[in-house]
């Protein structure tokens, strides 16, 4: 199609050269030309600047074939990307759904289940309140009425139809943390020796303080620290022990248990484990830190 317009000018520059000839020689006419008469001079002009014309229409309507397709070719392109992205997107909603499924097959299986894991909640929790009693009894007896009223309570709330099987285990598990923060903490706190908890001496009830060293040992120092005596775990008795020896560090232990006095070693009548057998307790040092643990050594 160029070549076309290009021969198409080229005949067009030639005609004008001869009509421009004719004008620029005086005399001439179009007349005296050889073959080549003013009208048929007009034809040939007319038609090459019709060609011209027609050739620049063509022209023209190259370039907006060529930018259409351009045009069309970018969106096509850009039409790819998003199949790619979609296709992506889908794979990945594929993998959710399959996912979803397994989860509402997992939840379904679970819900068949359910009643048959309730029945089996209620006989655990009560073998689990009566383990916890059991061992109550054989701890050191301290705040023994307080630690059977909370059974009592959970056992009272496992009959009555207010609290659903979970809220009932939990019940049930909140005691057992309880019970297990008794064995890494030290407490103090005041009482009457010789109530039906904790054994008299001589039949006698003493006022005093009861010191806990985690589940280690049970002290207890009355309030004029005449009287120090410390609970046996083998003869599950009061053993009383040397008030010149031991009523001072003990003092200095309640007072620490309290918040009292800083911090410090001392010595106290602890039963080392390797001779807890062995009747009355050893000479042990213990240390209280500011967690409420107790590190125990035994004393040379």
């Amino acid at each position: 199609m160029k070549k076309t317009v290009k021969k198409q000018n080229l005949i067009a520059c030639r005609l004008l050269m001869v009509v421009a000839l004719g004008l620029a020689i005086p005399g001439l006419t179009p007349g005296l030309v050889p073959g080549l008469q003013a009208t048929e001079l007009d034809i040939v002009i007319k038609a090459g600047a019709d060609k011209t014309a027609a050739a620049q229409a063509s022209q023209r309507r190259i370039d907006d074939t060529a930018q259409q397709s351009d045009s069309l070719l970018r969106q096509f392109q850009l039409v790819n990307k998003q199949i790619e992205g979609l296709q992506v997107y889908n794979a990945q909603l594929s993998r959710q759904i399959d996912n979803q499924r397994r989860t509402v097959s997992e939840i379904e299986q679970s819900i068949e289940n359910a009643a048959l894991i309730e029945r089996q909640i209620t006989p655990l929790s009560l073998s689990m309140l009566d383990a916890l009693e059991q061992f109550i009894h054989l701890d050191l007896p301290f705040k023994l009425a307080q630690r059977q009223s909370s059974i009592d309570q959970v056992r009272k709330n496992m009959d009555s139809a207010s609290f659903s099987a979970a809220e009932k285990s939990r019940q049930v598990l909140e005691l057992y943390d309880i019970e297990s923060e008794y064995s890494a903490t030290i407490e103090q706190f005041d009482g009457l020796l010789g109530t039906d908890e904790l054994l008299g001496i001589d039949g006698q009830q003493r006022q005093g303080a009861f010191l806990r060293i985690g589940r280690l040992a049970l002290l207890f120092q009355s309030g004029d620290q005449g009287l120090t005596k410390v609970w046996d775990k083998n003869t599950r008795q009061w053993q009383g022990v040397s008030a010149g020896e031991y009523r001072r560090s003990v003092a200095d232990a309640i007072r620490m248990a309290k918040k009292q006095a800083p911090l410090d070693m001392m010595k106290l009548p602890i039963a080392a484990p390797e001779s807890a057998s062995a009747a009355g307790p050893n000479n042990s040092a213990a240390k209280i830190n500011t967690s409420g643990a107790t590190a125990v050594e035994a004393a040379s």
